[in-house]
């Protein structure tokens, strides 16, 4: 019978729970690098994390942490699984037995969450299980060095076991991660070459900005914003995407990256927004967004009537309900974004841009498939999650300029408008309450996109609350009444404080 006397110490118990979770982590990486990048249980579980967390919860980490939210979410995760390392080990500094039955179940969340992802294969749960009889195996394995009465020779071979782990971590968490890598989406897409429209976008004006006060009418690729629910971007070539089109058709239809390429292109200058966006969010942007009008490429398909709905389908996944009459106006199906191929994490090799739409109605990312039905028939992603159906973005304005403390006198207030394909007409501006004064606007591009606008003012020393709204082109004024994104987007006035010195 075992006596206290053969107890681990504390340090060498965490040791052992830390290197077990290490190892589970690198292998299933590494399995997973064979696999699909995305088979990893850390990636995996992460990804159903974001599935089943509750959008006023999403809504809070986007509005917090901005682009930077999931890295937020894998720190986390990893603080979590070092927690449970420790916990392990200490619960087994008699028998290894507490740490395994731990372990497995921590691992076994891994292998469901692996099952239950849409976008892998059945083979996919070799990585799960690979991590799991890892960890459970160096556990024990360092479990069993660590044992009592420790002598020179048992400490030593202890410190070369631990050694030999970490460099095996190291071997395995690299090979993971070049594996993954090994799809060069990035020669695919510079094999792309130069997309030339048939039809450009119009010039835009000199006078469509306030710079250096609003924002550059134009966002370059590498600011464009970016909201989506995946951990790790898909990573698909050209050569290999397809575009399955069915359901409520006349004839089904698959298009290669080549079959788009050969059909004439358009440019469209167009302002895609998140619903995540709050009032006086930065969750939006515009960009020169280069493809074939949806339209000229369903009209092969033939759309049957009573299909209300496109469904549409990410490579990861991810599934969106587009209103099909939207999609037939003014859908496009994008393969480029301000004059080059779509960045791989804006969707390469092809995406939806539906303007006047949120984006989690619209704007799948690397779509790989559309299916025509009736809202009836399929709920997509947001919809199971308690977001609105149809997601028409709403008329805003916001201030970007000027922040905290100004100089008495005459002082320039700027900002942007929106109401995508309805257009702005008229922005005010109003200080502590007083009297709506128009601003100016920027010259208009089109209905689909931002309009920048700017006012001069006189402002006394003291505390000053500058407030801002829109009016569109139906006449309808934003309202001040106070709504969080969620169901179907944020409303209210936008305000800023400015200590007027």
């Amino acid at each position: 019978m075992e006596t206290s006397d053969d107890r681990l110490s504390a340090g060498r118990a965490i040791w052992a729970g830390v290197l077990g979770v290490v190892a589970a982590v690198a292998v299933g990486h590494l399995v997973a690098g064979l696999l699909d990048a995305n088979a990893s249980p850390l990636l995996a579980v992460g990804n159903t994390a974001i599935d089943l967390t509750p959008a006023a919860v999403k809504d809070w980490a986007i509005a917090t942490f901005g682009t930077a939210d999931k890295a937020v979410l894998l720190t986390g995760m990893a603080v979590v699984l070092l927690g449970v390392a420790a916990l392990a080990g200490l619960m087994s500094r008699q028998s290894p037995a507490p740490g395994t039955v731990l372990a497995v179940v921590v691992g076994a969340l891994g292998l469901i969450a692996v099952m239950v992802r849409p976008d892998l294969g059945q083979l996919s749960i070799l990585a799960p299980l690979a991590s799991l009889f890892a960890g459970v195996g160096v556990f024990r394995l360092m479990h069993r060095l660590a044992r009592p009465p420790v002598e020179s020779a048992d400490r030593r071979r202890f410190l070369r076991a631990s050694a030999g782990v970490v460099a095996g971590v190291g071997v395995a968490g690299l090979g993971g991660q070049l594996l993954g890598d090994r799809t060069d989406v990035e020669g695919s897409r510079a094999a792309v070459g130069a997309l030339t429209p048939a039809q450009p976008a119009s010039p835009l004006p000199p006078s469509a900005d306030f710079l250096p006060r609003t924002p550059r009418f134009i966002t370059s690729n590498r600011d464009f914003y970016r909201i989506d629910t995946a951990l790790s971007v898909p990573k698909v070539r050209a050569e290999d995407w397809a575009l399955r089109i069915h359901g409520a058709v006349d004839r089904e239809l698959t298009l290669r990256y080549a079959d788009i390429r050969q059909m004439p292109l358009v440019e469209r200058t167009v302002t895609l927004a998140c619903v995540s966006n709050e009032v006086g969010g930065d969750l939006i942007s515009t960009s020169n967004f280069i493809g074939v009008p949806l339209k000229d490429i369903l009209q092969n398909a033939g759309v049957k009537p009573g299909a209300d709905q496109l469904f549409s389908t990410s490579a990861d996944g991810w599934t969106c309900g587009t209103p099909v009459a939207d999609i037939m106006d003014r859908g496009l199906l994008a393969i480029g974004m301000n004059g080059e191929p779509l960045p791989v994490e804006h969707g390469f090799p092809a995406r939806m841009v539906v303007p006047g739409l949120y984006g989690y109605v619209s704007a799948t990312k690397w779509v790989v498939d559309m299916e025509f039905n009736r809202f009836a028939d399929k709920q997509a992603y947001w919809l199971n999650r308690g977001w609105s159906q149809r997601g028409p973005i709403k008329t805003q304005s916001r201030i970007d300029t000027p922040k905290g403390a100004v100089k008495a006198g005459r002082v320039t207030i700027a900002g942007v408008a929106w109401a995508q394909t309805r257009g702005i007409a008229k922005v005010e501006v109003r200080v502590d309450g007083k009297d709506w004064l128009p601003a100016r606007l920027a010259t208009e591009v089109n209905l689909n996109t931002w309009r920048m606008w700017e006012l001069d003012v006189d402002l006394a020393r003291g505390e000053r609350t500058v407030e801002c709204r829109a009016t569109d082109r139906t006449g309808y004024t934003q309202t001040d009444a106070i709504a969080l994104p969620a169901p179907d987007g944020a409303t209210g006035w936008h305000s800023v404080s400015l200590s007027v010195e």
